[in-house]
């Protein structure tokens, strides 16, 4: 389980397709303690979770050490997300899974995107930064105004809602510490609707 706060961003180092290319094996660099890495952890990586099979710490380009992490990508992965699109090179937000007593900064979010939203725009604005987004009409529904949504790992509050688009609007310090900055228009990210919304949609369904 997560929240949605990003703790540092990752950069693919290596990428080994495998099994007929159904299944990815990636190495992730990061500033983590590699002490505090288990096998087996989960990291969410741009909101998806994964599973850690491996880390070390080896010298970089730079020769500074630096902490990896390895991570099998799975084909229903691969299929529904972006890790589709995955490079060396791509970076990542990462976060580690939430311990009990951890501060909930963000919102409940489980590291299993439902799917893909593309960026329609981008209006960059004093110091701050507007996206507006699309995405299937199977997720749009669970979308609502100042309701919460993750997108590539990041907890942010929905500001408008038309429709199958949507909108957010992302502060400077979210800008700066995630790979939220770079984005542009024609992106393709991770969405994950709120578990609350999806319930409660359930809920109505069944009445």
């Amino acid at each position: 389980m997560f929240t949605g706060i990003v703790t540092d961003i990752g950069e693919i180092v290596s990428f080994t397709p495998t099994a007929q290319g159904q299944l990815h094996r990636l190495r992730i660099a990061c500033r983590y303690d590699q002490s505090t890495i288990a096998d087996g952890a989960s990291i969410a990586c741009n909101g998806v979770c994964l599973t850690v099979v491996a880390s070390g710490v080896a010298d970089d380009r730079d020769s500074k050490q630096r902490t990896w992490f390895d991570v099998d990508t799975a084909a229903e992965t691969l299929a529904l997300t972006t890790a589709k699109h995955w490079r060396v090179g791509t970076r990542l937000n990462l976060e580690r899974a939430l311990k009990i007593g951890d501060e909930l900064g963000g919102h409940i979010v489980a590291g299993h995107a439902d799917g893909i939203a593309t960026i329609v725009s981008r209006e960059d604005l004093p110091d701050m930064a507007r996206f507006v987004l699309s995405t299937t009409r199977e997720l749009a529904r669970f979308i609502a105004t100042k309701g919460s949504i993750t997108l590539d790992g990041v907890s942010l509050t929905i500001n408008t809602v038309a429709d199958v688009t949507f909108s957010v609007l992302i502060i400077p310090h979210t800008l700066t510490v995630t790979t939220i900055g770079g984005w542009k228009a024609g992106d393709e990210v991770n969405i994950e609707v709120d578990l609350m919304a999806r319930y409660a949609a359930r809920l109505t369904e069944m009445t």
